[in-house]
């Protein structure tokens, strides 16, 4: 993670980007805020990842009431709330990364949390990824359905929306958005086959995460298990 606000509004954009590449996202659905110091740095609204600039990236209070306050030319996301309700309810986080993944968002549509499907389904904090109840875009209550999902997670699926990972750095919080992908749509598959998937026991998703503290997934964000 950037060690300088300009480099942190930098790898913000250059993540955006990234996030679109490789198909995480479509268009500028997503949106990507970091912490920096008390104050939260968060993409504009509905401006193309092309053009934006490091002077664009929104600066918001983390503190305060639900006015939207903010410096910068442009209005942050649509979905400032629940990116600020995150990093101020957990000191843990500082950044969060919201898209609209093909398969993620799909279970998302037919309201289908994401089982221990995958032993990698420990690397998100539990023996499941939650799905959210639905709330409209942009609302307190989105934040607080998104809230209740993440409670011991790293990242949730959004009913009928998207998903939203969230890491101690910007590089931790892609990657476990990029996985959290990855294991949906291996779920989605899976799901096809006739007895659909074998789920892994809460023992064995435990001792999973055991192994990753030494061995399989360092907080790096270097997924080094197989």
């Amino acid at each position: 993670m950037a060690d300088t606000e300009a480099g942190l509004r930098r790898q913000i954009i250059d993540l955006c980007l990234e996030m679109n590449r490789n198909g995480l996202n479509q268009g500028t659905a997503g949106n990507i805020s970091a912490r920096w110091g008390d104050r939260m740095l968060i993409t504009p609204s509905a401006t193309p990842y092309e053009a934006m600039r490091p002077e664009m990236i929104a600066s918001m209070p983390l503190g305060g009431d639900d006015a939207p306050t903010w410096d910068g030319p442009l209005k942050p996301s649509t979905e400032w709330r629940f990116h600020r309700d995150i990093l101020r309810s957990r000191p843990d986080a500082k950044a969060v990364v919201h898209a609209h993944p093909t398969f993620a968002t799909t279970l998302a549509i037919a309201r289908r949390s994401i089982p221990a499907c995958h032993y990698m389904i420990a690397a998100f904090g539990g023996t499941d990824v939650r799905c959210s109840d639905f709330a409209i875009f942009g609302t307190p209550e989105l934040s607080r359905t998104a809230l209740r999902a993440l409670e011991g997670r790293s990242a949730c699926l959004l009913a009928n929306h998207g998903t939203i990972a969230v890491g101690p750095s910007l590089e931790k919080a892609m990657w476990l958005a990029v996985e959290l992908e990855t294991i949906a749509k291996q779920y989605y598959y899976s799901l096809q086959i006739e007895g659909g998937p074998v789920i892994l026991s809460d023992a064995e998703i435990a001792e999973t995460a055991k192994s990753f503290a030494s061995y399989g997934l360092r907080d790096d964000h270097k997924a080094i298990a197989g």
